[in-house]
């Protein structure tokens, strides 16, 4: 039954939150809202609810490892898995002077939950203070990017691309909303049920689990809008939406989480795993500026290590670990 649950967690999951974004544009649409804001806050929350949902949920059934698991494998795999086959697709371009002050923002959220991650818990004070950081980073996002014509046409364009809804009713809106909301809660219990069962009937811990399997499944979005974006000749918007997602993962959903319930934070994530999201993180920064691009070599080399890093994953969860 565990294999049931979470398929039919991710099928939820991933078809709730996909109504759940679209029919939250709607109506923020339907109230006049700017495609700059509705960008910048109800695309980027709605993307990142099955995270949250996931987290959340596994914290408040005890599963620490998986809520934390989550968030850190999920920022390994946006970058060398993400990354590294949208630019195997075609090479991810960026413009220096915004990668190189989104990557600094991306570097001390980073740096800020490492050090957190290290002291052993995750707790509420840590969990607010992450959220007021959150909103500073919405804000001066909003300010800079109202600067930005071509900044203001992309969140133009990604809204367009998701206002399906926008000219039918009140109620059909409304309908798509809180249905999305439904599967996303629902797909998510089904998955965390699913994938702590999982842990139990293979013998693995519930980080492994949520590194891997978990942190995969809800990158999936991630994954085939990048993908989407190579292929239309738009890699750019993949580089954006990975730094982007990384910085909501460890500020919002950490944050959340945090904010409800205490998160202990295992010892192999401490000792291993959020070392490897340091080290992902800091090798995307000269890859990038050497030629303001990623390669389709080095995108294969992003790909080479998720293999790797999976296979680590592998061997730890049959042979145990020792750091």
């Amino acid at each position: 039954m565990a294999y049931y649950y979470v398929i039919l967690g991710f099928i939820l999951l991933l078809g709730g939150a996909e109504f759940l974004v679209r029919g939250s544009v709607a109506l923020a649409e339907r109230l006049n809202v700017s495609p700059l804001v509705i960008g910048l806050t109800v695309v980027a929350f709605g993307t990142s609810a099955p995270e949250l949902v996931v987290s959340v949920g596994a914290a408040l059934n005890g599963a620490s490892g998986l809520s934390v698991g989550n968030i850190v494998g999920s920022n390994i795999a946006n970058i060398l898995l993400i990354l590294g086959a949208t630019s195997i697709i075609r090479p991810v371009t960026c413009n220096r002077e915004d990668f190189f002050r989104d990557f600094a923002t991306l570097y001390i959220v980073t740096a800020i939950f490492t050090t957190i991650a290290l002291t052993g818990t995750f707790l509420q004070w840590h969990g607010f203070m992450m959220i007021l950081m959150l909103l500073i980073f919405i804000y001066y996002s909003y300010k800079r990017e109202c600067r930005g014509k071509d900044s203001v046409e992309l969140h133009v364009h990604e809204t367009k691309e998701l206002e399906d809804l926008k000219n039918k009713s009140w109620a059909a809106i409304i309908v798509a909303t809180i249905g999305g909301l439904a599967g996303v809660v629902i797909g998510a219990e089904f998955l965390v049920d699913g994938a702590v069962d999982l842990a139990k009937s293979f013998g693995v811990s519930e980080e492994i689990i949520g590194l891997t399997l978990v942190a995969f499944g809800t990158s999936v979005p991630e994954l085939a809008t990048s993908a989407i974006a190579a292929l239309r000749r738009q890699p750019g918007m993949a580089l954006g939406n990975v730094l982007g997602s990384n910085i909501w993962n460890m500020l919002c959903i950490m944050g959340i989480t945090s904010t409800i319930i205490d998160i202990p934070v295992p010892s192999q994530i401490a000792h291993f795993d959020i070392w490897i999201m340091i080290a992902t993180t800091i090798l995307l920064f000269p890859l990038m500026l050497t030629k303001n691009m990623l390669t389709r070599a080095e995108g294969g080399l992003f790909f080479v290590l998720y293999c790797g890093y999976i296979a680590a994953q592998c061997y730890i969860s049959q042979n145990g670990y020792s750091f």
